[in-house]
């Protein structure tokens, strides 16, 4: 039966009242987020004496020269590196972890669950503690100062996590697939390469983004084992940009927001398949 009308609508009015509330937390949240990320790149377009009398206001005039001088005095490389060593120990620590945790899952070996442990307990280690060594390795195998060096060391303390998250997300895809293309005589490539890959393809764009904000935004690696402009990456180079133009803070704004712009783009492009890969991963 339903209910009756004097039951209902109190129901309704706090149904309304508790969508009225969500609703605006979420609103109050996204100002938290949004307006620091406006804030700095409105600042881009103002003079250091605007930044000072009046950092709240909107700039007088919308020129781009504090954004065309910041590019030339180093933004420009440090992209460039940046760009570099992001995509490289991206595509590197993906392709690894998925082929792992495609062992891990989907093949027979000995001590699977030792090798198991061994792998996920590289999340434990902490990349400080190995700083000196590594600094010594890399140097005497000559990949000190270079983009090589970032991205062996991305990729190496990346692969436990990221393998740990493609390995929970292959557990729950059928075994049915793998023995039905074996039936068929495909080979343990190919069944990785045709089969699981696009079946994980949002766990692997989740994995991407996650790395690519890591090692975007990476300071200590980035700091220690690289000294020329040529070679620092964007939280290291910005930076040097404010020893060198500490006074010059509109430019240094402009700077900012060149470094943040393509993460943000980037991940409002592919939050659909973000959210998704970490829900039926994670949460499975």
């Amino acid at each position: 039966m339903p209910a009756p009308a004097s039951q209902a609508a109190p129901a309704n009015i706090w149904s309304t009242l508790a969508r009225a509330v969500l609703l605006g937390f979420l609103l109050c949240l996204g100002i938290l987020v949004i307006y620091p990320l406006l804030w700095m790149a409105l600042s881009g377009f103002k003079t250091n004496s605007q930044i000072f009398s009046a950092p709240f206001d909107l700039p007088t005039g919308f020129s781009w020269a504090n954004y065309v001088a910041a590019w030339n005095q180093g933004v420009r490389s440090f992209l460039f590196s940046s760009i570099v060593v992001t995509a490289a120990s991206a595509a590197c620590t993906v392709l690894i972890s998925a082929w792992t945790a495609y062992g891990l899952t989907r093949t027979r070996m000995p001590a699977k669950p030792v090798i198991t442990a061994l792998i996920l307990g590289g999340m434990m280690l902490s990349p400080t503690v190995a700083l000196i060594p590594l600094v010594r390795m890399m140097q005497s195998i000559g990949l000190y100062n270079t983009h090589w060096a970032l991205i062996i060391l991305y990729t190496a303390f990346r692969i436990p996590f990221t393998t740990f998250l493609i390995r929970a997300y292959m557990l729950e895809l059928p075994s049915d697939l793998d023995e039905a293309a074996r039936m068929d005589g495909a080979s343990d490539g190919q069944i990785f390469w045709r089969i699981m890959l696009p079946l994980c393809r949002p766990i692997i764009v989740s994995s991407v983004i996650l790395h690519i904000l890591f090692a975007w935004n990476e300071y200590l690696f980035a700091m220690i084992f690289t000294s020329d402009l040529d070679v620092q990456t964007l939280p290291v180079g910005l930076t040097s940009l404010m020893a060198k133009h500490g006074t010059n803070y509109a430019q240094v704004f402009a700077a900012m927001t060149i470094s943040a712009l393509p993460i943000v783009i980037l991940f409002f492009l592919m939050q659909r398949y973000f959210i998704r890969g970490l829900t039926e991963g994670i949460g499975k």
